[in-house]
């Protein structure tokens, strides 16, 4: 490729660039000089899984890696333990060493799913981040001001509403922006909540005298309610470790409007021939449940395989067009103390939902049905020794045995 189209390619799907005239310096410097670029992206392990929405960026990661560049997959095993304030309305409760430590492990296993394992490094901060000494930390903080700090839009929000903001908070963007002075960044990815601390680390990498890093956002992906961005605790994900059978009925489950999002920032389909399937579809020439079924079997097989994804759009049709129950419903046991349990509680409990308050918003959209029964009340309670079939969105089965304890 041309410099003008490895550009083109590589800002598919991204939001903002500072600069895109940086980055081709960036690029030809580095093919003038025979190396690669080094690029990074920081995850903080603050969850076990990683679901579609994280694989944005790093399908990001994987396009410069398909141009023969340095990809630094760094894992934020000390700055886990002080949380990322970005986009919060409160300080975040600390990750323990041993959280962060056992979270780290799983993204380790699950990153290697889309990234090409031998051009690939896999780096914490820790490495250097406990190297600071105390007198190092105070001149690390003394290159930023409170009132730079207070610019950032969520710390002004809580600031101007009384709530509390911890110093500790004040530190993260700093830590991350230290993130790419050690590893000599020439370019980092994040997602668009991440701006703020991205700037942060193209100011100190000047400070340090190095060449400032190229920053490249990419959006938050909606989750399959369309609404909010994909986050686990809403209960609105597509976890990249779920079953075939659970990720293909998600992927079926987004509106149509939404596929096209999802095509654009997941698929690794030309955006031409993209553009192509939408037309058919405004033109009738194409059912939009089948460039849908297209899209979830492109997606299953990236991480399952092609075998599993064809079985489970198989399954999809059986279940779906022929009003079938799925062959293999999860039996899950579930003990509660009285004669009756609170609906919601009983979807936390036997794994549908994160939270009670997303397990009522499920109900609450219609999503949920007990039996073959869609329920309409959030304060729906059930009674303990029976056994019940219960549905979550379109293909989210499972057996609950419910016993008294």
């Amino acid at each position: 490729m041309e410099v003008k189209e490895e550009i083109k390619f590589l800002l598919r799907g991204v939001v903002e660039v500072i600069s895109e005239k940086e980055l081709e310096e960036k690029l030809k410097q580095a093919y003038k000089e025979k190396r690669p670029l080094r690029i990074k992206a920081g995850f903080d392990p603050t969850a076990p899984d990683l679901h579609l929405g994280h694989t944005v960026l790093i399908q990001k990661l994987k396009h410069f890696q398909e141009l023969g560049h340095e990809v630094y997959f760094l894992i934020g095993d000390f700055t886990g333990m002080i949380g990322d304030p970005s986009g919060k309305i409160e300080t975040r409760p600390p990750l323990t060493k041993e959280q962060v430590l056992a979270n780290a492990e799983t993204y380790k296993e699950q990153i290697f799913k889309i990234l090409d394992p031998e051009k690939t490094k896999i780096v914490f901060n820790s490495t250097w981040l406990n190297k600071l000494s105390a007198i190092d930390l105070i001149k690390l903080c003394a290159h930023y001001t409170v009132a730079r700090m207070l610019e950032r839009d969520d710390f002004q929000k809580r600031f101007n509403t009384g709530k509390p903001i911890s110093i500790h908070e004040f530190i993260y963007p700093l830590l991350q922006g230290y993130d790419s002075v050690a590893l000599k960044a020439d370019v980092e990815l994040g997602g668009t909540d991440q701006k703020f601390n991205l700037l942060v680390g193209r100011e100190l990498q000047k400070d340090f005298g190095q060449i400032p890093q190229v920053i490249m956002m990419v959006p938050l992906l909606e989750g399959i309610d369309g609404i909010q961005k994909m986050s686990k605790s809403l209960g609105n994900y597509i976890g990249i470790t779920e079953p075939p059978n659970t990720m293909f009925g998600k992927i079926m489950s987004i509106s149509d409007e939404l596929m096209w999002r999802y095509y654009e920032l997941l698929s690794n389909r030309p955006l031409d021939e993209i553009l192509k399937m939408q037309e058919k579809v405004k033109k009738g020439e194409l059912h939009p449940k089948e460039a849908k079924k297209q899209l979830a079997i492109e997606i299953v097989a990236r991480f399952h395989g092609q075998k599993a994804a064809e079985e489970a759009a198989n399954e999809f049709e059986r279940v779906f067009k022929y009003k079938k129950l799925p062959k293999d419903i999860e039996e899950v046991t579930v003990y509660w103390p009285e004669e009756k349990i609170w609906l919601p509680k009983l979807l936390q409990l036997a794994g549908f939902t994160e939270s009670t308050s997303s397990a009522k918003r499920l109900i609450q959209q219609g999503g949920v049905r007990i039996n073959g029964e869609r329920i309409k009340s959030a304060e729906t309670t059930i009674s303990t020794g029976n056994v019940y079939i219960i549905q979550v969105g379109k293909i989210r089965y499972k057996k609950i045995k419910l016993k008294e304890k």
